[in-house]
């Protein structure tokens, strides 16, 4: 079996990209502060981001590295982001690993209507450049032959055991209550990615990565849609009537004065109000026809954890 690192495994996108790694068949260690979310057929590391010789220790002979460290949103700035992968870099070594970056569309500004590989990354915010700043590290690692870097963009994360993310902390936080507040503008497309998805797309790189260059940058389609088109998938496949409305975004700015965390969030609030829609025709078809969870299926098992009392009755 090939072997492959997690870093990160008690995070969102680590967690689902190990389970991907493990139906798959490869050998799989998960690295983290704790093992808060045990796996079937994954070995457990204990350590912390901040030390090289902990990741050192995590990689191993593993030819592949799921990066999926990400500091707290607050905490991008003053170089953090920057270290903390420098470091996964120094731990990988320089005979030739496969790094999976887990990328966003951070990089890209609100111009941009279609985000393909190709478009010069034109992003301005301050996220933006910490992320271009950091991809641009990966490159220049890569360019010296010490590792190989495949990085996999993908647009907002959702999905079953999620949390942190829109569904829970804005969209349904009062699904008990019957209400669900949409997040965007009427009628402007967003990008989500259904993280067992995503997962397995990154399994996908990860299996044909000697196809590919030393750097290399794909775009996770996932699902485009408008506030109205998830709204629709969320109340048909909730079990219980939702009272519908908006989530008033100039909530996050007044939060900001006193929450750092949302001061942050809500400078990035361009992604709500502008279409970008992630599109890779080359990824496609290594994922192949009929690779994505049809979009209503993958919403209903995003939110069934919201309604545990009607799923006890049933």
């Amino acid at each position: 079996m090939t072997k492959v690192t997690i870093l990160g495994i008690n995070g969102r996108i680590g967690n689902h990209t190990a389970k991907a790694f493990a139906a798959a068949g490869w050998d799989v260690t998960g690295f983290g502060r704790s093992n808060r979310h045990p796996i079937d057929g994954v070995r457990f590391a204990q350590g912390n981001s901040d030390s090289v010789a902990d990741m050192r220790a995590a990689i191993g002979d593993s030819s592949v590295v799921v990066n999926a460290l990400n500091p707290l949103y607050d905490g991008w700035d003053k170089g953090r982001m920057e270290a903390m992968h420098a470091r996964v870099v120094e731990a990988m070594g320089t005979d030739g690993k496969t790094m999976l970056f887990v990328g966003n569309i951070y990089n890209y500004g609100p111009n941009q209507r279609y985000v393909t590989p190709d478009l010069p990354q034109d992003g301005t915010s301050g996220k933006a450049l910490i992320r271009q700043r950091t991809e641009t590290m990966l490159a220049e690692a890569a360019g010296r032959g010490d590792i190989q870097v495949l990085i996999l963009r993908a647009g907002d994360f959702y999905g079953p055991d999620s949390q942190g993310d829109w569904f829970d902390q804005a969209m349904l936080r009062e699904a008990g209550k019957g209400k669900l507040a949409l997040m965007g503008d009427r009628g402007v497309g967003h990008s989500w990615a259904y993280l067992p998805d995503l997962g397995r797309a990154f399994e996908k790189l990860g299996w044909h990565r000697k196809e590919f260059g030393a750097f290399e940058n794909f775009h996770f389609a996932g699902n485009f849609v408008t506030p109205e088109q998830m709204g629709a998938a969320i109340t048909k496949a909730a079990p219980v009537p939702l009272k519908v409305s908006y989530f008033p975004r100039f909530v996050l700015g007044l939060m900001g004065f006193a929450n750092s965390q949302m001061r942050e969030i809500y400078k990035m609030r361009y992604l709500w109000e502008h279409p970008m829609e992630l599109k890779d025709a080359r990824l496609d078809a290594i994922l192949g026809a009929g690779f994505a969870t049809p979009f209503e299926k993958a919403v209903a098992a995003s939110i069934a954890e919201f309604f545990p009392a009607q799923a006890m009755a049933a």
